[in-house]
Formats: structure tokens, C-alpha cells, sequence
């Protein structure tokens, strides 16, 4: 069969399907473009041959890589998009939402364009020259954040890229992403391709058993354990392992922390739940981690939040068992290796755990402690004033008196995923989608819409502050046009709330962190920028509702709710400094501090910062 590389590539890409469980995906369910000369006659004239591959029209390279990543994670990493761009600004523009998704192990294909290899004019538009390399490209910057990386310079070398790019999206392993740099005199070059290459194709997703002595090993660690934890990751949710982390958590009465990528793995109201572990985790979760003899990590990273930069686990003979399907981390915090599947592994440890439970008295305080973490966030939601402006935490807890299971909502930086770890109360495992791998401003519309493009009967939220909007508002205009009910909730603060905060905290006085004018000492001091960003997102085609008190913010988020059309909820908030606010961080985080100042404030955060790293510590 004679085609064009893009022509067989884009064809190829319509044939491939993951399989679990007996479910069958689209691998590439779709193509986000945005066209130049580097694939405007290449990979989209082959879109418009191909009538298989569905499209989605991007207005910012990052943000498709978004959108794409979004529609990943809810579909548990069993499909993907495909992101393509011109060559040059276009190509660089991706190296962000690469490393988004190649961090959070969750499957995108980039597909940029690329400088000619047949070299016929040297430099052309938007070439990169470097004197001591020839075959670099802009395209090379993505070879550092991708899981794979090829760059196709003859027609029969897309065979090999191609399935190899198949192979890693699918693999729950090894996922991320995937970058197939074409060239574009390539991506328009004939071809007489096999037949056999455009075969429909099934990648089945594997679900590997543990070794059955790392299984034994395991389970005997639990039963002996006085104060066992287990902490659940991302890994439970694309694994599909909640059931079975419930059922084991139920029959043993190990209470379950989560990750950010983790939390939703239980229902907020299980037994065993004691919510979200680290920096930006509850009391009680991290007063058991500190006391845990044992912690069973499930699909986690074990990052610098989670274990409190290495300060949180401190029982003087604490061990951990890591069950993960990555052998990588599988063997992080010195633990006993249980590299499988998070539902494989799971199931297997309840069989093995059939008769076991944690000790009365270990069991019965938890739930106490858990008790009174509810209270403290009753005293944070708490409204008393129906007619005055609202905090953040509390835009959460009316939120939280509007939702259902069915409710998705999304975020990724600033001051409200610390404020959701703690305090959001997940009713499904699908409702709480905080992108904290990366923490990327900017993507939470942009995932939003792809969300609702793989799921479009959920109500979706796309939570945002005045910072994070400016990042990266784009894709506003993609809901409008696929007629997308996204629901946006822009909280300004003036500022960046969360860096503010911490700048204070380390002694950096939130210099540079206030969105205000330059008052007369050249300081940005002045009043707050006369901005309206409510204006803006109305300017993009949303209907825009502008809530200016506790009392109207209720009717709006319920409007919002209900709406058909793309609508957002404009909000004003009060400080947290003489109403309610959450609570303060639980556990460290390691931010240095200068070493010497003549400043006071940095002086002292220094002496804090001294007391809080010795109790740091390397799990050997």
C-alpha cells in the first residue's frame, strides 16, 4: 500500500487498542494539532485522509499536552491522544506537559515536526545550528522528559518507531511520554507500505503476579507489625485496585493514607481512611506515620511531600513493604520489594492476611483521631456570616454541600491542592484529580476539557487561582467550541498565595509573589493590579458568574452545576488571617534557608529550618 509516512503513521495509529480485563481501548483515541510548516502538509493533510482518527483543535502546545493527559488519567492510562506541532516554538512548547506526563507515568504521543533530513537549504526557518552537532534539533529537549524518543529520517524506519512508541504507552511500567520527532520532508514522502503494518493490533496490559517469596515476605511483615500504614498512591487508581485495597483495609483494619495521586482510592467516609500523608496531609495520618512500625506503600513515588522530606517516619525500627509494578520503586526506603500489579498484589496479600488484625487499641485510635480531624474541618468550612466574602476553604466547603460522586475536580498548583490533601472529602475514586507530580500551573483547564472529552456526562471543575489563570487560559476557547460544560472557579487572590506563604516562611519577606502596581520606592508595594480576569474568561466565550458574597457564591456554584455551557464562577476571597482558614501543614517540607542574613526574618526561619533537618533521616 502506497502512502505518505504521516498518511501510514496516522493509520497505523487508528488500528492499535489496549485490552484489560477483557475491555478493550483505543490506544490514541484522538490527535490535538495546532499546524505550520513543519506539519501542516505532512500529519495534517494525512488527519484529513484519515477518517478514523477524531481531532481537536489546541491553542497552546503545553496545553493539548494537558488536555491529552487529562483524558489519560481518567481513562487509567488505557487510552491516550496524540499532540502534534509545527517544528521550532511549536516542538519547545511541548517539553513542559512531556515532563507533566512522563513524571505522573500517564501515556501522551508527541508527534512534532522537525527540520528537513535531507538537509536541501541550511539553516531553514526555525533551525536550530549548533557547530559541534549536525543532527541536533530543538526536538532534542524532549528526549530528556519522554519514556521514548525516535526521530523518523526514512520512510522505513517508522515500522520499528512506531511499534516501539505502541509498546511503551501501553506498558503500565513504563508509560509516559512518547516523542516521534518527523522530520517534514519525511512526513511527506511516499512509501509502498506492508499491509500487516495497519492490522488492527492489541496491547494487552499486563497485570503481573508478585514472586511468591517477596509475597510471603510480606505478609509475614504485616502480621508482625503493632502499627501498621498503608500509604496509597497513584498506582491503586490506574491499577483499578480500590475495591481491593477496601476489602483488605476492612478485613485487617490497617488504616490507608493517600498520596495527592492516591487520595479517592477510599471513599473519605471508610473506616479506614485517615485521609491525605505528608506536608499537606491530616493529623492523624501523619501522627500514624510517625508512630507506624510498618507502611506499606501501594503505586507511590514516595516524594519529598509524602514522607515529609525524609522527617516523617521516625519509629526508631520502622521497615516498609513496597508493592508497585515498577521494580524502580518498588525497592525505594530500603523496603521489601512486592513488584506487581496494585490489585494483583493486594488480592493476594488478603488471602494471605485472611485471619489478621491490627491490635483493639491501635484500631480504636485511629478512629478517634479521625473523629477530631473532622471536626477541625467542620471548623473550617464553618460559615459565620452568610453575607460576607468568602475564604478558599470556605468556596471548598460550599462546594462540598453542592457535589456527588459524580462530581470531577481538578487542580494542580498553587495553595488549593495543599487545602484539598487535607481537607476535600472524596466520595469517588474518580472525583479528586490533583496533578501534584508536576504541580503545573496552568493545567487544570486544559485537562478539564480533556476529561470531559473522555467522560462527558460528569460534572467537571477546573479550580484555579488568579495565578494559575494567567498561566495558561487557552483552552477556554476549545470548550466553547466543542460545546464542553466545563465548570472554571477563578479564585483571586492577587497573587501567589501559596509561594507568598512560603516566602514568608523562609524569610524571603513574599517579595515578588503580590500581583500589585509599583508603588514610589519602585517596590511592588501599590495597590493590586486592576485586573478582571472574570472580564477575560468572557472574552473567550464562557458565561461568567461573579459571586460577592457566601450567601450568592452558594447560587452560583449550584448555577454553575446545572449549566449546559461552558460557565464560570468568579470569586473575590477574604484572607484566612482573622476568619477560617485550613489548618497549618502537618509535617515539614525542605525549603533551604540562607545560611547568613543581616535580615531578622531570614535569621530565624534559618534557626527553624536547623531544628527541622536534623530529625531528617535516610531509610537504610
Amino acid at each position: 500500500m502506497r502512502l505518505t509516512v504521516a498518511q501510514a503513521l496516522v493509520r497505523f495509529l487508528a488500528a492499535q487498542h489496549t485490552e484489560r480485563d477483557g475491555a478493550r481501548h483505543r490506544l490514541i483515541a484522538a490527535t490535538w494539532g495546532i499546524f505550520g510548516h513543519g506539519n501542516v502538509a505532512g500529519i495534517g493533510q494525512a488527519l484529513v485522509e484519515e477518517e478514523h482518527m477524531p481531532f481537536h483543535q489546541g491553542r497552546n502546545e503545553q496545553a493539548m499536552v494537558h488536555a491529552a493527559v487529562g483524558h489519560a488519567r481518567r481513562t487509567n492510562r488505557l487510552s491516550a491522544h496524540a499532540v502534534t506541532t509545527s517544528i521550532g516554538p511549536g516542538a519547545t512548547n511541548l517539553v513542559t506537559g512531556a515532563a507533566l506526563a512522563t513524571i505522573n507515568h500517564l501515556p501522551v504521543l508527541l508527534l512534532p515536526g522537525d527540520t528537513f533530513a535531507t538537509r536541501p537549504a541550511d539553516p531553514v526557518l526555525q533551525q536550530l545550528q549548533l557547530p559541534h552537532a549536525g543532527d541536533v534539533s530543538v526536538n532534542d529537549c524532549l528526549r530528556p522528559v519522554s519514556r521514548y524518543f525516535d526521530r523518523v529520517t526514512r520512510p522505513e524506519a517508522l515500522i520499528p518507531a512506531a511499534l516501539a512508541a505502541a509498546r511503551v504507552l501501553a506498558d503500565p511500567a513504563e508509560t509516559g511520554a512518547v516523542t516521534l520527532a518527523l522530520p517534514q520532508d519525511v512526513q511527506a514522502e511516499a512509501y509502498d507500505w506492508p499491509e500487516e503494518f495497519f492490522a488492527e493490533r492489541i496491547w494487552r496490559v499486563r497485570r503481573p503476579s508478585p514472586d511468591e517469596d517477596e509475597l510471603d515476605a510480606a505478609a509475614t511483615a504485616i502480621a508482625r507489625a503493632a502499627r501498621p500504614l498503608i500509604v496509597a498512591g497513584g498506582g491503586v487508581r490506574y491499577s483499578g485496585a480500590e475495591e481491593s485495597l477496601s476489602d483488605l483495609a476492612a478485613r485487617t483494619g490497617i488504616p490507608v493514607a493517600a498520596t495527592q495521586a492516591g487520595k479517592g482510592s477510599l471513599p473519605h467516609d471508610h473506616p479506614q481512611d485517615v485521609g491525605g500523608i505528608g506536608h499537606t496531609g491530616t493529623a492523624v495520618a501523619d501522627h500514624l506515620a510517625r508512630t507506624a512500625d510498618l507502611v506499606i506503600g501501594v503505586g507511590t513515588r514516595w516524594t519529598d511531600f509524602t514522607t515529609a522530606s525524609g522527617t516523617l517516619f521516625a519509629h526508631p525500627g520502622v521497615r516498609f513493604v513496597n508493592l508497585n509494578i515498577a521494580a524502580f520503586d518498588s525497592h525505594k526506603m530500603a523496603a521489601l520489594p512486592l513488584v506487581a500489579d496494585a490489585r494483583e498484589g493486594l488480592e493476594q496479600l488478603h488471602a494471605l492476611l485472611e485471619q489478621h488484625h491490627v491490635p483493639a487499641p491501635y484500631a480504636h485510635e485511629y478512629a478517634e483521631e479521625k473523629l477530631r480531624w473532622e471536626a477541625r474541618v467542620d471548623a473550617a468550612y464553618a460559615v459565620p456570616d452568610e453575607d460576607a466574602r468568602p475564604t478558599q476553604t470556605q468556596v471548598l466547603g460550599v462546594l462540598d454541600t453542592l457535589v456527588d460522586a459524580g462530581d470531577i475536580l481538578i487542580n494542580a498548583a498553587g495553595s488549593l491542592p495543599g487545602d484539598l490533601h487535607k481537607l476535600w472529602r472524596t466520595r469517588s475514586p474518580e472525583q479528586y484529580h490533583v496533578e501534584y507530580g508536576y504541580s503545573c500551573m496552568g493545567y487544570e483547564i486544559p485537562a478539564a476539557v480533556g476529561v470531559l472529552l473522555a467522560d462527558p456526562g460528569r460534572p467537571v471543575w477546573a479550580l484555579v487561582g488568579d495565578g494559575t489563570y494567567l498561566m495558561n487560559p487557552t483552552e477556554i476557547v476549545t470548550a466553547v467550541q466543542e460545546r464542553l460544560p466545563l465548570r472554571l472557579v477563578i479564585l483571586q487572590n492577587h497573587g501567589y498565595a501559596s509561594i507568598g506563604g512560603l516566602s514568608e516562611a523562609v524569610g524571603a519577606e513574599r517579595y515578588g509573589t503580590d500581583y500589585r502596581l509599583r508603588a514610589d520606592d519602585g517596590s511592588f508595594t501599590g495597590p493590586p493590579l486592576p485586573v478582571d480576569l472574570g472580564a477575560n474568561a468572557a472574552s473567550l466565550g464562557m458565561r461568567v458568574l461573579r459571586p460577592r458574597t457566601i450567601r450568592d457564591l452558594r447560587e452560583a456554584l449550584a448555577d454553575a452545576r446545572a449549566a449546559t455551557d461552558p460557565t464560570c464562577v468568579y470569586v473575590e476571597t477574604e484572607t484566612a488571617d482573622s476568619v477560617s482558614g485550613p489548618p497549618p501543614a502537618q509535617a515539614w517540607w525542605d525549603v533551604p534557608v540562607a545560611e547568613i542574613s543581616t535580615r531578622p526574618s531570614a535569621v530565624k526561619a534559618r534557626e527553624e529550618y536547623d531544628r527541622h533537618v536534623t530529625a531528617r533521616r535516610r531509610h537504610l
